[in-house]
């Protein structure tokens, strides 16, 4: 190559045709290379399992959870646990995995080799959710012998699963007696203030300012019911008043009817009653008093006519000593009837205005240790509140317990049992061959880039013209000799 001379695109790709054996040489070499290679290094086996996070069959919602529920967090802790030299020298002395040298090499040493052949990977979710945890977590294994590396895969899975469980289960019964002991404290507090509020209240009995509210909705309704029951015994009284008259009218009607006098007839009686109640019926409903006494009247005066009809006839018949027609016994009764519901009433009167002085007289009497009772009474709800509150998670804590005993919470599971390695994970031949092959590409590449700066050859015209300084006036093609030529020659 000539000097200051700039190469192009079609001056490299010429450049890797004139050298393309040399660079297909070496590549072959660098292939068969990595081949030897990897069958020369010692090989590694990986064995390997997916354990699945089971998210606890109760909703969250319903049953708090008393773990973190953070899988991450308590992932990293569990690695750190069991990946320490307490947990790994027993496993490794229990499967001799490193047969002779555990008496030579430093227990230390071995212990960082099976950590460094260890190896645990969170599964990242598919989708995003809202849950904290993670969906599970992987766990492989690399070791030189392929059975050894599954059963000690199988073993720090299950030492996983053992701890998982442990975990749990201590973290949600030092949770339960943690507020177990708390509960009793704030119980003997509520307990405390609960006793001095009773005695303040039984000291000062009605004179508490709930007392005082409760006294005056008391009176409040005291008062209805004695305007009810005045209202009542008024009507009662009326009721007999003119019960009363028209048990006079209608015996002196009787009286006549018996003696022979007719002052006036049923039947006059009748028709002015039936004006009145016309009379009323325009101003009144049928409920009123007297419209509805009225109706009764006229009801009784035709059932009077009709017995006065039938007396006479029965006297005419035969001499039999005369009795009071129904009407007039009916209104007997029910002056009766009025008189014992004016004694019940004016019984309910007498007790409700007892009742409703000694309100008043409780009323009168001033809260003097209203600000007392108040202090009292944020105390003792504040103990209330703060027991309450802890009760409530002490219950959760122990419904979240029984949940983890139960096995019910969130736990691992495995979904791939570790796996029987039946080909090396290192060295990988084909890894290796590719590795080989780009190698020997990249040095038969820069050998010819090498090559090609050192070569000093002119091919094209404007080499020539950057040598010569001088145009090209025409380029001679290279005419190779034909057939017959070359058998003369």
């Amino acid at each position: 190559m000539l000097p200051q001379q700039e190469l192009t695109i079609s001056d490299y790709i010429a450049m890797m045709r004139r050298k393309w054996p040399l660079i297909a040489a070496l590549a072959v070499a660098g292939c068969g290379l990595g081949v030897g290679l990897s069958q020369t290094l010692p090989k590694e086996y990986t064995s390997k399992t997916v354990v699945l996070v089971e998210q606890s069959t109760v909703p969250g919602d319903l049953v708090k959870p008393v773990v973190n529920p953070d899988t991450n967090v308590r992932l990293a802790t569990m690695q750190e646990e069991i990946l320490s030299r307490a947990r790994i020298e027993p496993v490794i002395r229990k499967l001799s995995l490193y047969g002779s040298e555990i008496d030579t090499v430093p227990m230390p040493d071995l212990v960082a080799r099976v950590r460094k052949a260890i190896e645990v990977t969170p599964v990242q979710p598919m989708a995003r959710t809202n849950s904290p945890g993670l969906p599970g977590f992987s766990i492989s294994v690399t070791y030189a012998d392929p059975s050894i590396a599954q059963l000690v895969c199988s073993t720090v899975t299950s030492m996983f699963l053992e701890e998982n469980l442990r975990f749990r289960l201590s973290k949600a019964s030092q949770t339960t007696g943690f507020l177990t002991s708390q509960l009793e404290g704030a119980k003997a507090a509520l307990d405390e203030q609960d006793a001095k509020l009773a005695a303040f209240q039984r000291a000062h009995l009605g004179a508490l300012p709930d007392d005082q509210e409760l006294n005056l909705n008391v009176l409040g309704g005291l008062a209805t019911q004695l305007e009810a029951v005045t209202q009542a015994l008024a009507r009662a009284q009326q009721d007999k008043t003119l019960t009363e008259a028209s048990l006079a009218e209608q015996r002196g009607a009787w009286q006549a009817t018996l003696e022979g006098r007719n002052p006036e007839t049923y039947e006059q009686k009748i028709k002015a009653l039936e004006a009145q109640l016309a009379a009323l019926r325009s101003k009144y409903t049928d409920d009123y008093p007297d419209v509805a006494r009225i109706k009764r009247d006229i009801a009784d005066l035709r059932k009077m006519a009709e017995e006065s009809a039938q007396a006479t006839t029965a006297r005419n018949l035969a001499a039999k000593p005369p009795q009071e027609p129904e009407v007039i016994q009916n209104l007997r009764a029910q002056v009766r009837q009025y008189e014992q519901q004016i004694e019940d009433r004016s019984k309910q009167q007498d007790e409700l205005h007892r009742r409703i002085r000694e309100l008043q007289a409780r009323l009168q009497a001033s809260p003097s240790v209203e600000q007392e009772y108040k202090a009292m009474t944020r105390g003792y709800q504040a103990a209330l509140e703060f027991y309450t509150g802890l009760l409530k998670t002490r219950n959760q804590a122990e419904m979240g317990e029984q949940l983890e005993q139960q096995q019910q919470a969130e736990q691992f599971r495995i979904l791939d049992p570790a796996n029987f390695p039946d080909r090396p994970s290192f060295p990988d031949g084909f890894l290796f061959s590719l590795g080989g092959l780009a190698a020997g590409l990249g040095v038969g590449v820069g050998l010819t880039l090498l090559l090609e700066v050192r070569d000093t050859s002119v091919r094209t015209d404007k080499e020539i013209e950057m040598l010569l300084k001088m145009p090209v006036l025409a380029v001679v093609p290279m005419l190779k000799p034909s057939g017959a030529q070359k058998k003369r020659a």
